[in-house]
């Protein structure tokens, strides 16, 4: 069913240019993070120091059977997705950490994700098209549920977005 949902996602992703629809997400709580900056092994290789981190509490319940494996085989589906598209993905999609459990999206050209709107505009389209798969429809009420509590289903504990130049920004989901 991951795997179903990994390729249903990808090819949504291909066709990213969807509008997203007018929608209301459940807002992350701004709140110290668990996880301190400093200990991030990734910081100064894939993305600068985060400049907010945000704690997210979702509704969800990782699924049965989210593992590494299927972390990594749904963002490599995503990512061949865009690689993929018949147009320019201003972005790429990878997973990193031992368990594969921190998503992390860079923005591939300058200018394009570089505010907190434009990352969290890139969030609501993921939101929108994920909520078009069978598996969100069926773990969730679509309606309500968003990208980061499909994370959540999948065992994701970590999602980081950044311009790849000076903007970081960083969601531990729990």
């Amino acid at each position: 069913m991951i795997n179903r949902f990994a390729a249903s996602l990808a090819v949504l992703v291909a066709f990213g240019a969807l509008p997203a629809l007018a929608q209301q997400q459940p807002k992350p709580t701004a709140a110290a993070a668990t996880t301190k900056a400093d200990d991030d092994k990734y910081v100064g290789y894939y993305y600068p120091k985060p400049t907010a981190i945000e704690n997210y509490a979702s509704p969800m319940q990782t699924i049965a059977g989210a593992e590494r494996a299927q972390r990594v085989q749904f963002a490599t589906v995503v990512s061949q997705g865009t690689i993929q598209s018949a147009y320019r993905v201003p972005y790429s999609v990878f997973v990193k950490g031992e368990k594969a459990d921190k998503m992390i999206i860079v923005g591939l050209q300058p200018g394009e994700m570089s505010t907190i709107y434009r990352a969290r505009a890139i969030l609501a389209n993921m939101t929108t098209m994920s909520r078009l798969s069978p598996f969100f429809q069926e773990r969730t009420i679509a309606e309500d549920a968003n990208f980061f509590d499909l994370l959540k289903l999948l065992g994701f504990q970590q999602i980081t977005i950044s311009d790849g130049d000076k903007f970081t920004h960083q969601v531990n989901i729990k």
